[in-house]
């Protein structure tokens, strides 16, 4: 199957292009990069030299142009919100699988969206987009749409701890606080003060309180689960690292819930799912153990004084919060073996 990346010049774009060109079931036919065309792309990847990427350039990334590719089966976008959408519709229209990694379709809820984002540029594909976390998500979503939306690294981290728990009742949907840390690729190639070296080594701090735009797309997947709103306090912060998510979530636990009930409900949902691991309860996951992985190490623990539960989690943002999660999507949409090219 031949697959094309738009915009692969951003951290997240380079992750996925590494994937794509290692992977067994596919070939990587297509680069694009407004900025870096006809450019080979070792070149602005050092990483990739003396593989297929000295062979492959960055082509221009004209929408009609792309959508015409017909030697192309699926697409992958790798842009800001907003760009990513106005592609999506001409890809989509030409009857190509669309995977997005920005935030342009993870929300269903028009209105939402524009209270974090502003102007959608594509509203009309929302209803037949799909937010996709392959380890919750149903599977009917594989033969229901052409275009997935790939959750976001802040969201997987909260989501994967929390929907099983939510849907059986283990934990209760009020008063849950998300206090999340990242690295700084989590923010984007930028040349900005603010993400400089000497700014950021030995420094931490927490940034967009109290409406950070992954917040709408935690509430909204979490309140379809429970079937009502859902509040979160979420806290994200910015950690002297260059990438990882490490996630502390307190959640008061449902009347009669134990460790032991949490634990089970985690074992029944990712029975059999390569991607999650659930570590034993007073371990703490550590972004060292994931970088790198597309896994999601989890772990609890609950407090008889507060009578709260405390979950942790740690993944690699640039991987299973983005580029390998969107190639796991891709690996179940196609039937491929769900780790192929994950490893």
């Amino acid at each position: 199957m031949k697959v094309g990346v738009v915009g692969a010049s951003g951290y997240s774009g380079e992750v996925l292009v590494k994937l794509l060109l290692s992977h067994p079931h596919v070939t990587l036919a297509a680069v694009t990069s407004r900025q870096h065309a006809g450019k080979a792309v070792s070149k602005l990847m050092p990483a990739l030299r003396g593989t297929l990427a000295d062979k492959l350039h960055f082509c221009d990334s004209a929408a009609p142009a792309l959508a015409a590719r017909a030697d192309i089966d699926l697409w992958f976008l790798a842009l800001p919100h907003g760009a990513a959408a106005e592609f999506a519709r001409d890809l989509v229209a030409a009857g190509r699988k669309v995977i997005d990694l920005s935030a342009d379709f993870r929300i269903a809820d028009l209105a939402t969206y524009e209270n974090y984002y502003g102007h959608h540029h594509a509203p009309a594909l929302l209803p037949v987009a799909r937010f996709v976390l392959p380890e919750l998500t149903d599977p009917k979503w594989k033969t229901e749409i052409r275009l997935a939306a790939a959750p976001g690294c802040y969201p997987t981290s909260a989501l994967v701890p929390l929907v099983p728990l939510l849907r059986a009742g283990v934990v209760a949907r009020e008063h849950i606080v998300v206090n999340s840390f990242s690295g700084v690729s989590g923010a984007g190639k930028k040349t900005e003060e603010h993400y400089l070296f000497v700014a950021r080594a030995e420094s931490a701090k927490a940034y967009g309180l109290v409406k950070h735009r992954h917040l709408a797309e935690i509430e909204e997947q979490l309140a379809l689960v429970a079937g009502a709103p859902v509040v979160v306090q979420f806290n994200p912060h910015l950690a002297p690292m260059r990438r990882g998510i490490v996630t502390t979530i307190t959640v008061p636990a449902a009347p009669g819930a134990t460790i032991e009930s949490l634990y089970a409900t985690w074992h029944a949902a990712y029975a059999g799912r390569p991607f999650v691991t659930v570590l034993h309860a007073g371990e703490t996951p550590d972004s060292a153990h994931v970088t790198g992985t597309n896994r999601v190490d989890l772990a609890a623990v609950h407090d008889p004084r507060t009578g709260n539960f405390v979950l942790t989690s740690a993944l690699d943002n640039l991987v299973k919060g983005a580029s390998g999660q969107a190639v796991q999507i891709m690996n179940l949409w196609s039937g491929f073996p769900e780790t192929s090219g994950l490893g």
